[in-house]
């Protein structure tokens, strides 16, 4: 039961930060919404499908959760972002061997996301199903209307 309320909590904060993200432009957006979608799945299954059917979902992270692939802006923002946080732990860090690790870490995240993340147009009216289609990601997919 505790577990439980304590993921609820986690995924209200980050849900909360990256409400916040959507206004100001430092704070992302995205990084806050994995982890709400995380968090509410391992907390409460009400919560995570409202979360999922929510316009704050739809608008930030559907693609990138259903299909793995975000718009160049979302991915520029959340590769900075992560960046900063990584830079600003190895600057504090005097272990030599927690510094290695940060390097690798960077080094695997950027290799993931340009492995695996593709990257759409983010245009409002461009329809992400032909994008998907034509970038590979999705071969045979039946799209109900």
């Amino acid at each position: 039961m505790f577990k439980r309320l304590m993921w609820i909590v986690i995924g209200t904060l980050s849900c909360a930060l990256g409400l916040l993200g959507v206004i100001l432009p430092g704070l992302p957006t995205t990084p806050f919404l994995l982890l709400t979608v995380f968090a509410y799945s391992k907390g409460s299954k009400r919560f995570h499908t409202w979360f999922i059917q929510s316009k704050l979902y739809t608008k930030h992270l559907e693609s990138f959760h259903k299909h793995k692939c975000m718009s160049k802006k979302q991915k520029d923002l959340l590769m900075l972002y992560s960046d900063l946080v990584v830079l600003i732990s190895f600057i504090t860090i005097n272990n030599i061997i927690l510094r290695l690790v940060l390097i690798i870490l960077v080094v695997t995240k950027y290799w993931y996301f340009h492995r695996f993340i593709t990257i759409i147009k983010s245009q409002p009216d461009h329809d992400i199903r032909h994008t998907l289609k034509s970038h590979g990601v999705l071969k045979k997919i039946k799209w109900s209307q």
